[in-house]
C-alpha cells in the first residue's frame, strides 16, 4: 500500500502529463483522480496500522547515492506523524481532484493541469515520507517547483507569471538557509539518516561549529538554519510575501497549497526534528515570536482585504503563526493537532470561495458581492461551517465546539501555561493568540456578511446569472464540512489528549495536555500507582520517579492526581485554578470571548451599519493605509532588496560588463588591434614601386642609424 499511496499520483502526472494529446483531458482526470483517491484510501489504511496496530516501519526501496562513506537510501518511513500527513495530504488532494472536474470544466488545458496536482501531490508524499534529510530536501524542492507550475498555470496573465516567480524566489531564500543546515547536520553528525542523527543528539548538546569564522552551539545553529527553510515554505512573517499572491494561480490550487500541503511542508519539519529543536532554546524562542508575530500580523491585514481569496489566504498565514508558536513552546502535538484540523475547514473555505466566484462568473472582489445566500444557499452553509470551525467556536468545559474549538484553544492555553511556568515568550504567544482570535473572528464574519448577505454591490446582470455549484464541486464541500464538524473531537484524545501517551509512540513528545489530565500519575509517582489508573510509563521514568520520592510525598501525590484525574477534561477544581498542568477558567474562556466580540463587531459594521466601513475606507486614514497596505512589507522590500538588487545589477553590467569587460576585450585591445589591422592592410597597394619605395626608406632609415652609430 505504501508504494501506492507514494507512487501512484507520480505515474497519474506521467501519464497524463505527458501523453495528454494521446489520451485527451477527459482520461488524463480519471487517471489523475483515480489514483489520488486511491492513495487516499490506502493512506487511511496505513494511518490505523501505524497507530493502532503498532505497525511503524521503513521500506528501504534503493540506493540512491554512496559516495566514499556517504550512502543515502531512498525508502518510504512510515510512523505516526508521516501517518498524519498521509491522511491530510491525499484526502485534501483528492477532494481537489475532484472539485476540479467542475471548476475547471471550461479551461482548454485540464490535462496538464491534472497532471500538475498529481504532480505536487507525490512532491509531499516523498517529503512527508524521506527517511533522511536528503529525501526530504528533494521533496521540498519538488513541492516549490509544482507550486510554481501551479500558481503561473494561467501563464496569459502578466500578475500570473509576476506571483509564480515572487513564490519560486522567495523560497529559494528559505531554502538555501534549509540546505545550510542540512549541509551542518552532516559536518556535526556524519550522517543525514534521521535515525542515526536525532540518536546523536543529547550527546552533540555542547558541541561548537564554526561559521563565517564565529562559533556558534551546534544545535542552535542547526535548529536556525532549519527554521529558516521553514520561515520560507510555510510564510512566516517577513518571508511570507509570496503566499497572498499565489491566489492568482486556479482555485483549487489555493485549497492544495494553503490547506494540506505546501505551506504545512515546515511545522512537519520542525516538528520532525523536534528532538534538534528542544535542545536549542534560543532558537525555539525565536520560533515563537516570530510565530506569534505571524499570527498578528497576518490577522491585522486580513481587516482590510476585499478579495475573497486574498482575505482566507491571510488566514493560513495567521494560522500557521499559532502553528509555529506552539512548536516554539515546545508544544509539537498541539501544532500537528492544529495542522491536522486547519487543513479540512482551510480547504473548505478555499473551495467555498471558489464555488462563490464560479458562481458570480469570477468574481472575487467582495465589495461586488452581498445578497446571494439565497442563490448559493449550500455554499453559503458550508461556508458558515468552516468559519465557525475556523473562528474555534465552542464551549469551554462543555468541551463541545467545531474543529477549531479543540485545535486552537488547545495552543492558546498551553502557551498560557508555558508562560506561566517561565518559557521565553510565553505569556507574548497567549496574549497574541487571543488577540488574534479576535481578529479572526471579525474578518471572517466580514467576509461572511460582505459576500451573501445585505444588498447586492454589483451588477445586476451578475446576479440575474448567479448559480449554485453543481454536485461534482459540492460533494467535496460536504466531506470537507464532516471535517471541519468533527475532526477537533473525534482526534482530540489521541493527539493531545491522554491517548498522546501512546498515539505518537516516538514520533513526537505527547505533550503537557498528555500528561496534564494525569500529571501528577505521571510525574509525581511511579508505576506502581500508575497502572492502577491505566496510564504507563517506561521502566526508566517508573524507576527515576520512585527513586526521587519519599512514601509520604507519594502518598500525598497520589491523592491530587486521582483528584485531577477524576476531574472534568481541563481538571479544574470549584475554586477555578488548575490541577497539574491546567490553565485557570478565565483563560479558557478568553477566546470565546474575544471571538463572540470580534463576531458582534463585524455584524455591527457590516449587517446593522453597513456605511459606516465605508466611510472609514473612503476616508482612508493612517491605521487603514497602514492595514490596506500590509504593513507596507511589499514597500520595504522594494525599497530594500529590489531597489539594491537592481544597482548592483546596474553596478555590474555598466561598469562590470560594459566599462571593465568589454572596455578591455572587444571594445578595448581588441578593438585597438582590428583597427592598426586595417590600417596595416592599406600599405598592401599590390603596386611594385609601393614596395621599392618602403624599401629605399628603410634602407635610408638604416643607413642613418649606422652613421649616428659610428659618430657615436
Amino acid at each position: 500500500m505504501a508504494y501506492i499511496v507514494v507512487f501512484a499520483p507520480l505515474l497519474a502526472a506521467a501519464i497524463a502529463g505527458l501523453l495528454q494529446k494521446q489520451i485527451g483531458d477527459r482520461l488524463a482526470q480519471i487517471i489523475t483522480t483515480g489514483a489520488t483517491i486511491a492513495a487516499a484510501l490506502c493512506s487511511v489504511a496505513i494511518f490505523f496500522d501505524v497507530t493502532v496496530g503498532g505497525n511503524a516501519r521503513t521500506i528501504e526501496l534503493a540506493q540512491w547515492m554512496a559516495v566514499g562513506n556517504f550512502e543515502i537510501n531512498w525508502a518510504i518511513r512510515l510512523d505516526t506523524l508521516s501517518a498524519v500527513m498521509l491522511v491530510v495530504i491525499t484526502s485534501v488532494s483528492s477532494l481537489v481532484h475532484v472539485y476540479s472536474w467542475g471548476y475547471m470544466s471550461h479551461d482548454p488545458h485540464r490535462a496538464r493541469f491534472f497532471a500538475y496536482l498529481s504532480l505536487f501531490t507525490f512532491a509531499m508524499l516523498s517529503l512527508v515520507t524521506a527517511d533522511n534529510f536528503i529525501q526530504m530536501f528533494f521533496g521540498w524542492e519538488g513541492v516549490g517547483l509544482a507550486s510554481y507550475l501551479l500558481i503561473g498555470f494561467w501563464y496569459q496573465k502578466d500578475s500570473a507569471t509576476s506571483a509564480a516567480i515572487k513564490a519560486f524566489v522567495t523560497n529559494r531564500v528559505g531554502d538555501f538557509g534549509l540546505a545550510l543546515g542540512i549541509m551542518a547536520i552532516y559536518l556535526v553528525f556524519g550522517s543525514l539518516q534521521f535515525d542515526e542523527v536525532f540518536a546523536q543528539v543529547p550527546a552533540m548538546a555542547e558541541e561548537t561549529i564554526g561559521f563565517f569564522g564565529v562559533n556558534f552551539q551546534a544545535l542552535e545553529l542547526i535548529a536556525f538554519l532549519l527554521f529558516i527553510g521553514a520561515m520560507g515554505k510555510s510564510a512566516q512573517f517577513f518571508l511570507h510575501v509570496w503566499l497572498p499572491d499565489a491566489m492568482e494561480g486556479p482555485t483549487p490550487v489555493s485549497a492544495l497549497i494553503h490547506a494540506a500541503t505546501m505551506v504545512t511542508a515546515g511545522v512537519f519539519l520542525v516538528c520532525r526534528a523536534h528532538g534538534i529543536f528542544e535542545l536549542a532554546p534560543n532558537t525555539s524562542a525565536f520560533i515563537t515570536f516570530i510565530g506569534a508575530t505571524t499570527a498578528l500580523f497576518a490577522a491585522t491585514v486580513g481587516l482590510a482585504q476585499n478579495d475573497i481569496k486574498r482575505v482566507i489566504a491571510y488566514s493560513t498565514c495567521s494560522q500557521l503563526g499559532y502553528m509555529f508558536f506552539a512548536a516554539g513552546l515546545g508544544l509539537y502535538s498541539a501544532a500537528m493537532f492544529h495542522l491536522f484540523t486547519h487543513a479540512f475547514f482551510k480547504a473548505l473555505l478555499f473551495l467555498g470561495a471558489g464555488s462563490v466566484i464560479h458562481g458570480l462568473h469570477e468574481e472575487q472582489d467582495m465589495r461586488n458581492m452581498g445578497g446571494i445566500y439565497k442563490l448559493l444557499p449550500i455554499t453559503w452553509i458550508m461556508m458558515i461551517i468552516g468559519t465557525l470551525a475556523l473562528t474555534g467556536v465552542g464551549i469551554p468545559l462543555l468541551g463541545i465546539g467545531f474543529a477549531g474549538f479543540y485545535s486552537k484553544d488547545m495552543i492558546i492555553e498551553e502557551a498560557f501555561m508555558m508562560g506561566q511556568d517561565g518559557v521565553a515568550f510565553g505569556m507574548f504567544a497567549f496574549w497574541i493568540g487571543v488577540i488574534a482570535a479576535g481578529l479572526t473572528s471579525f474578518y471572517s464574519w466580514r467576509l461572511i456578511f460582505m459576500t451573501f448577505h445585505g444588498k447586492h454591490r454589483g451588477e445586476p446582470e451578475v446576479l440575474k446569472h448567479a448559480h449554485e455549484s453543481g454536485p461534482v464541486m459540492i460533494i467535496p464541500l460536504v466531506f470537507l464540512a464532516v471535517g471541519a464538524l468533527f475532526a477537533g473531537a473525534a482526534f482530540k484524545s489521541d493527539f493531545v489528549g491522554k491517548g498522546a501517551l501512546t498515539f505518537w509512540e516516538e514520533s513526537l513528545p505527547p505533550g503537557p495536555y498528555a500528561v496534564g489530565n494525569y500529571g501528577h500519575l505521571v510525574e509525581d509517582y511511579g508505576q506502581s500507582h500508575a497502572d492502577e489508573h491505566g496510564v504507563e510509563l517506561s521502566e526508566a521514568e517508573s524507576a527515576s520517579l520512585e527513586a526521587a520520592m519519599s512514601e509520604d510525598e507519594a502518598a500525598a501525590a497520589q491523592d491530587h492526581a486521582v483528584e485531577a484525574a477524576h476531574g472534568d477534561d481541563h481538571g479544574e477544581g470549584a475554586d477555578g485554578e488548575h490541577h497539574g498542568h491546567h490553565p485557570p477558567t478565565w483563560v479558557l474562556f478568553s477566546p470565546f470571548a474575544v471571538t463572540l466580540f470580534g463576531f458582534v463587531l463585524a455584524w455591527y459594521f457590516y449587517m446593522a451599519n453597513p456605511e459606516l466601513p465605508r466611510r472609514i475606507a473612503a476616508n482612508n486614514g493612517p491605521l487603514h493605509r497602514f492595514l490596506s497596505n500590509k504593513w507596507y512589507v511589499d514597500e520595504i522590500y522594494n525599497a530594500t532588496f529590489v531597489r539594491a538588487t537592481r544597482v548592483l545589477g546596474d553596478v555590474f553590467w555598466k561598469f562590470g560588463d560594459q566599462k571593465v569587460i568589454d572596455g578591455l576585450g572587444p571594445n578595448g585591445i581588441a578593438a585597438t588591434a582590428l583597427s592598426s589591422a586595417r590600417r596595416i592592410a592599406k600599405l598592401q597597394s599590390g603596386y611594385l614601386y609601393h614596395y621599392a619605395f618602403v624599401m629605399l626608406i628603410g634602407v635610408l632609415g638604416l643607413a642613418l642609424w649606422l652613421i649616428a652609430g659610428a659618430g657615436a
